[in-house]
């Protein structure tokens, strides 16, 4: 099964999860600035939410994969205060055509003062079951 992780984080937030995720499934994770694959039977797709939601580079990524070579994917997200991520990924996945997971991985992420230390140990343990689930 060709797997990959690939995401956008502007604090690191999500770069950690993705690095969890990537580590847990055996392979490595692809920021979406550094040309990242866009081939694969699962991909994991990561996330950080804004103000105006998803970044604009996201959005130019999901917009760019093809539905002939990306057959599943599963988004995982972070943020400091709204859980808006994932509705707006699936929605731009499934409008190219790809099949999207109906479980995802959300967790807090560390801005300013509020949630420090975020993702945490604990956090990063529930992104790797969440990691052995979708793959078993």
């Amino acid at each position: 099964m060709n797997v990959k992780v690939v995401y956008f984080s502007k604090s690191g937030n999500t770069k950690k999860l993705a690095e969890c995720i990537a580590q847990t499934a055996g392979v490595n994770a692809e920021n979406i600035g550094n040309g990242a694959a866009m081939e694969a039977d699962v991909l994991f797709l990561g996330a950080s939410v804004y103000w105006a939601g998803i970044d604009g580079k996201m959005k130019k990524y999901i917009d760019q994969l093809d539905s002939k070579k990306v057959k599943k994917a599963v988004v995982f997200s972070t943020s400091a205060l709204a859980e808006r991520a994932y509705p707006d990924i699936k929605k731009r996945l499934e409008k190219r055509g790809i099949s999207v997971a109906e479980e995802n991985f959300y967790c807090r992420g560390s801005f300013a003062a509020m949630h420090k230390g975020r993702p945490n140990s604990e956090d990063l343990k529930e992104a790797a079951a969440f990691t052995k689930k979708v793959l078993a």
